[in-house]
């Protein structure tokens, strides 16, 4: 038996059958749904309508998705998926810098669009791990030299000057120091963080991990906390 989900989603499309149609495809799967075509409509709504989810398209008029987000990032921590009709790796890479979770690209299946914003209001979950890393009980701090991340509260400090991070973020660092010392392929972190059907590029992980790392004020050539490891992923822990 599946359980229905509630939750809040705004969808901004500039163009309005499409965005009419994952609208109708939304509150077909129970969600309250709201509608806007303009990059500073879409700021607005945020702070009025107040989403769990912003799906939101990335060549808008006006402010494009790429501003939307990053206003939206300075005052909101809601799911953004983007939506993006061009293909360059760059303009993905662009929008999840400067704030978004995840993307889709078009065109694209309404079902899949539906199934990604599912996977975002089901989180935050322990996810599934595999056997030979169980998962840790919730609420516990884990403390790396100066660096303490407070699972109860949502925290995160560096030589106790709190370090603000988004949803994600947050929680990619905390699936990280659950596991200090143990080496986490992207696929663990997707499924620990994101979803176990989540289907998208694997890569967005490195991505997150990356401005994870510029928050926390690490050394791209000898970080302190997170620690690359090549072809696999990355490891929490001192030590290269």
């Amino acid at each position: 038996m599946v359980t229905s989900l509630t939750g809040r989603v705004l969808v901004v499309d500039d163009e309005i059958d499409l965005a009419r149609l994952i609208e109708g495809y939304l509150r077909a799967a129970g969600l309250e749904t709201a509608v806007c075509h303009t990059g500073l409509e879409a700021v607005a709504a945020v702070r009025e309508f107040v989403p769990d989810v912003v799906v939101l398209d990335l060549g808008l008029p006006g402010i494009d998705g790429i501003e939307v987000c990053r206003q939206v990032r300075s005052f909101s921590d809601c799911y953004v998926l983007m939506l993006t009709a061009r293909e360059e790796e760059v303009d993905k890479i662009v929008g999840l810098s400067v704030g978004a979770d995840d993307y889709v690209t078009k065109p694209f299946s309404p079902r899949e669009l539906v199934a990604r914003v599912q996977a975002m209001l089901r989180r935050p979950h322990a996810g599934t791990l595999v056997p030979s890393i169980p998962p840790e009980p919730a609420g516990r701090t884990y403390v790396m030299g100066d660096l303490m991340v407070e699972e109860a509260s949502r925290q995160v400090r560096v030589a106790g000057e709190p370090v603000a991070l988004t949803r994600i973020e947050f929680d990619l660092l905390a699936a990280l120091a659950a596991h200090p010392g143990r080496v986490l392929s992207r696929r663990q972190l997707v499924e620990m963080v994101w979803d176990a059907q989540w289907t998208g590029d694997e890569h967005l992980v490195d991505v997150h991990i990356g401005r994870i790392r510029r928050k926390l004020g690490e050394d791209v050539v000898s970080p302190r906390f997170i620690h690359t490891v090549r072809g696999i992923g990355y490891r929490m822990g001192a030590g290269r």
